[in-house]
């Protein structure tokens, strides 16, 4: 059971790096342990998610879909008041990345992993890894377990924990680093047959502002189905000793009225969930035999549903690498710091934007109004174009917020 390359996941981020690597045809296997398809949260996809998906073959698929398509994000303030739309190819290609899609996360990472499989890799569903193998201090494997509770070893030349918000490695190394403010709880469900806006709006993805800068997204989805959800700090929404999901979604209804009004018409499928804590970052990359991708390697926030576009480019980025490294004989973690400093680079781009966000002084409006240049930059960091030079931007909000510094994370730990 030797391969070139070992997947721990088979969300996006693993899904996509498999792909690639079985496409250059390297031996690749994923050990997910679920059996897909499987639910998951985070169903908007942004436009500068067009590239991995196009490098991946996975466009086809997407226009085939029954995916409702994507083409602006509004904001909304909680007297109901909304923003103009941002549409999308007001300043990209429309054939490009003017148009994106709303997902049901168990289909498109179906999808994903079904187009890893036809690429060459192999994948074994419900098998749980238990443990690193290593073998002088560098990771050659790992032993798992399958359905039957049958332990089984499986060694490689690289492992890629892609493993999502669980970020196996980076929990049982210490590396896991919790962001020094978000901090978030969220609560969401599904409505079946709520408001829907007209005609190119209709998969439009609003953000409806509440109280102490919370807020809740809207996220058209097909079958006449909407993914609804709530997002605030833990003291705000537990307040009155209230713990209940369902009871807290349905009282903060009543902070906006936008939201009140489109689900008035709807019906609640009566599942709610809930998760906090959900920011996180790896001190590291990677480690010898070790590389992180995906949400194990950082997750910031999901206000702007940046997850997936950051899964899907850092699967592809890190497999191109992998690949490059395979051909050389040479994986060595000091191989990955460019890997590690260009994943890094998006993520403290949207992150800025992201504390902007929460803070109460801030408001995209009062900065644009200000600075009408800015307009562009934030229209690319907020669709997904995050590995770019925007110190002007960030120099302009600085005015009205404190932004923070970047973190010293993501290098290679060296043997």
């Amino acid at each position: 059971m030797q391969y070139d390359a070992l997947i721990i996941g088979g969300g996006p981020a693993g899904s996509s790096a498999a792909a690639i690597l079985a496409e250059y045809g390297h031996k690749v296997l994923i050990l997910e342990r679920e059996k897909f398809p499987r639910y998951h949260i985070g169903e908007s996809l942004i436009p500068f998610t067009f590239g991995p998906l196009e490098r991946l073959g996975m466009i086809p698929k997407m226009k085939t879909s029954a995916f409702v398509k994507k083409y602006s994000v509004a904001f909304t303030q909680p007297d109901g008041r909304s923003s103009v739309p941002f549409y999308f190819y007001t300043r990209y290609d429309r054939e490009s990345v003017a148009q994106t899609w709303q997902v049901v996360r168990s289909e498109f990472d179906q999808l994903l992993l079904d187009n890893a499989r036809e690429k060459g890799a192999e994948v074994k569903e419900e098998t749980r890894v238990t443990e690193l193998l290593r073998e002088d201090g560098v990771v050659v494997g790992v032993k798992a377990a399958d359905k039957a509770g049958t332990i089984s070893e499986y060694r490689a030349r690289i492992t890629l924990d892609c493993t999502g918000k669980e970020a196996m490695m980076a929990t049982r190394q210490g590396w896991r680093m919790r962001d020094p403010y978000l901090n978030k709880v969220a609560v969401w469900t599904y409505y079946k047959g709520s408001t829907r806006l007209p005609g190119i709006d209709e998969g439009q993805t609003t953000i409806c502002y509440i109280p102490d800068k919370g807020w809740f997204w809207h996220i058209p989805q097909h079958d006449d189905m909407v993914s609804v959800g709530v997002v605030a700090e833990g003291k705000y929404l537990s307040r009155d000793g209230v713990k209940d999901p369902k009871s807290i979604f349905n009282r903060e209804i009543d902070e906006n009225l936008w939201i009140k009004e489109h689900l008035s018409t709807g019906e609640s499928t009566g599942e709610y969930y809930i998760t906090s804590e959900y920011s996180h970052h790896s001190k590291h990359c990677a480690s010898p035999g070790l590389l992180l991708v995906g949400d194990a390697l950082a997750f910031i926030d999901p206000c702007f549903s940046s997850g997936v576009m950051l899964a899907l480019k850092s699967g592809v980025s890190s497999a191109e690498e992998i690949h490059k490294g395979l051909l050389e004989n040479d994986l060595s973690p000091e191989r990955f710091a460019a890997y590690g400093a260009y994943i890094r680079e998006g993520v403290e781009n949207m992150r800025k934007l992201v504390y902007a966000f929460y803070h109460p002084n801030f408001s995209f409006r009062e900065i644009i109004k200000r600075y009408p240049d800015s307009a562009g930059s934030i229209t690319d960091c907020l669709s997904g174009d995050v590995n770019k030079d925007f110190s002007k931007l960030w120099s302009q909000i600085s005015e009205l917020v404190e932004l923070p510094e970047d973190l010293p994370y993501g290098v290679p730990l060296a043997a």
